[in-house]
């Protein structure tokens, strides 16, 4: 059974605002540690504190993943949909602990390229579905509870980390597209997410010679972005407060 099932609406609203809140606080931890640490991975991936950031990368991708397919079941009941991306979230975590492992190889695969553009290709689309409905559940209902505020924040990060994701796959596809030559892999997923968290946030990212096409869907994500603040701004501020009794504030 599932929460939207068998839980009360009061009950749902203050499950999917613990549910939101706790991956728009995986998501900080995960872009604070990404833009402190990726220096190291920079470096080399071989050295030892390359190894321990990979490690640490991993603990929270997992943790990620986790919380990704527990948001997805506060928005349907089709267990068909929620088993088989848990299915697949679990192949893609556990083929990436084996590849990836950073101390001794568990599991190699002939063409590093292929693997890591299934692995994107796979996890890309999960990410936009979880933010669909995660917009359409915030601009649904008729009062401002306190999970819309905490969806708004995971949606706006979320927003960040999947344009990451489609610069890192057209990096697979086509290496050195932003500009300059990264290790594939977790090094240049490291540097697209802070590609994107700056052109999310409105700053220079510093690399002019990025392709053509991954400057072209820059600012698809800069004009996507604004129009989300402007429009949850526009829809927020016009929901009055909810009665006491269906308040989903703990």
């Amino acid at each position: 059974m599932f929460k939207s099932i068998i839980f009360t609406k009061s009950e749902l609203i203050r499950e999917k605002q613990k549910d939101y809140r706790n991956i728009v606080v995986i998501q900080v931890v995960i872009i604070v540690l990404g833009l402190t640490l990726s220096e190291f991975l920079l470096q080399g991936t071989q050295t030892a504190e390359a190894k321990l950031v990979t490690t640490i990368f991993s603990v929270f991708a997992v943790i990620h993943s986790f919380l990704l397919w527990d948001l997805l079941r506060n928005f349907t009941s089709s267990q068909l949909l929620v088993r088989s991306c848990l299915f697949i979230l679990i192949a893609i975590v556990g083929t990436g602990i084996l590849v990836e492992f950073p101390y001794y190889t568990i599991l190699q695969v002939p063409d590093r390229q292929l693997y890591l553009l299934i692995i994107h290709g796979v996890l890309f689309p999960i990410e936009v579905m979880v933010i669909g409905f995660a917009i359409r559940d915030i601009f649904s209902g008729e009062f401002l509870t306190p999970d819309k505020l905490w969806g708004s924040a995971c949606i706006f990060l979320m927003i960040g980390i999947s344009f990451g994701s489609l610069y890192d796959l057209i990096c697979i596809v086509k290496p050195g597209s932003l500009g300059v030559a990264f290790g594939m892999g977790l090094p240049n997923y490291s540097e697209c997410i802070r590609y994107s968290l700056c052109i999310l946030g409105g700053l220079d990212p510093g690399l002019p010679d990025a392709s053509r096409l991954i400057k072209n869907i820059s600012v698809i994500e800069a004009v996507w972005s604004n129009l989300f603040v402007v429009l949850i701004i526009g829809k927020l501020m016009g929901l009055p407060r909810p009665p006491k009794e269906e308040d989903g504030s703990a």
